[in-house]
């Protein structure tokens, strides 16, 4: 029987996998799907920076040896991903100096790699789906402007949000620099936002639809979610029975 355990980076994103992810994956074949938060989000500063990789990893490779018919996945910022220094993510920095369609790849790919590296010859690499955000889940919310200045309740920021989506092939693209990632981009319209409040109204009245058809790479993630309840089931170490 399937379960899943997703490894959000706040409380906003834990909201979206147990309101809205969640009840969809179990329509699919899971019998349970978990948020499980990256480190103490709820009292970490939030501009503290995310959890450290080699501290997130062990949470991972506990759940996978724990139970072995689990499957593990990611669902962090590629902006908050810390570059060097004792708390990078696998990838990052290499990430930062390559072309958009290059980025959450290279960081998903190397993520995999030490996962696998870390379990040994047996570990079944389907078992881990790393998944980074581009460029961060606010970047989500710009897939329906409409159902973004609704859920915050700033109908009249309609047109702007939308003026800042039309900019780009894919709300993913939104870029990540200090100033123009999208989260700055939404604290310019929207004073005092709180994403753990405003961030999560929105992508409940949004819902999963829009982002599928805006998001490729959100949406390929997701695929590959919904298609792994349907594989075979797995044995020890997670080897195919």
């Amino acid at each position: 029987m399937a379960r899943l355990h997703i490894h959000v980076e706040g409380e906003t994103e834990e909201t979206f996998v147990n309101e809205i992810l969640g009840t969809h994956l179990c329509r699919r074949g899971y019998v349970k799907v978990s948020a499980r938060l990256v480190g103490n989000a709820r009292q970490r500063d939030r501009r503290g920076g995310i959890r450290a990789w080699s501290s997130v990893r062990i949470d991972i490779l506990n759940h996978l040896r724990q139970d072995t018919g689990c499957l593990e996945t990611t669902m962090v910022d590629y902006y908050a991903l810390p570059q060097t220094g004792a708390r990078a993510w696998p990838g990052r920095k290499m990430a930062g100096h390559l072309p958009y369609a290059q980025k959450a790849a290279t960081v998903e790919n190397a993520l995999l790699k030490d996962i696998c590296q870390k379990m040994g010859s047996r570990f079944n690499p389907d078992r881990f789906i790393p998944f980074v955000m581009m460029h961060e889940f606010e970047g989500l919310l710009f897939s329906d402007c409409e159902g973004f200045s609704r859920g915050i309740g700033r109908p009249e920021l309609v047109a702007e949000f939308q003026s800042i989506r039309n900019q780009f092939s894919s709300p993913e693209e939104i870029d990540d620099s200090p100033i123009t990632a999208p989260s700055k981009r939404v604290e310019k319209l929207v004073d005092g936002y709180e994403k753990p409040l405003l961030g999560a109204l929105a992508i409940l009245e949004i819902g999963l639809d829009p982002i599928r058809a805006e998001c490729p790479h959100f949406h390929a993630w997701l695929s590959r979610l919904e298609a792994w309840p349907q594989r075979v089931g797995w044995g020890d170490e997670g080897t195919p029975t």
